[in-house]
């Protein structure tokens, strides 16, 4: 079994910064693609990020040149740092990561940029 543990949320200032992590724990062989994607009131899910094993990335036109996701594979963590933060980026970012080809999902962390 994994598990995921999502950390690093909270309440920022317009223009702040934040860093996520994403930690899987457990029988893990392979960790292939990980990533975000976020939930805000109202709107639909968006896929934030990804990252996958060569280290290729993927962001959402809506973040590039602002966020950045990376990976540790010793730790089987990723991060998304989250900087020039927006009120629009407002919302419960979740992680996952396909294991073994098994896909997993963190428990959801809140985001909150106010004006």
């Amino acid at each position: 079994q994994v598990q995921l543990v999502e950390s690093g949320g909270g309440l920022v200032q317009a223009g702040g910064s934040l860093r996520l992590s994403c930690a899987a724990s457990g029988s893990i062989f392979r960790v292939n693609v990980m990533g975000w994607y976020r939930q805000a009131p109202g709107k639909q899910r968006e896929l934030v990020a990804t990252i996958n094993s060569g280290r290729t990335t993927n962001y959402a036109d809506s973040v590039k040149g602002r966020f950045t996701i990376s990976r540790d594979n010793a730790k089987n963590t990723g991060y998304l740092q989250m900087n020039s933060l927006k009120p629009d980026d407002t919302g419960v970012y979740i992680c996952y990561t396909d294991v073994d080809y098994n896909m997993y999902w963190g428990q959801g962390t809140q985001v909150t940029v106010s004006s």
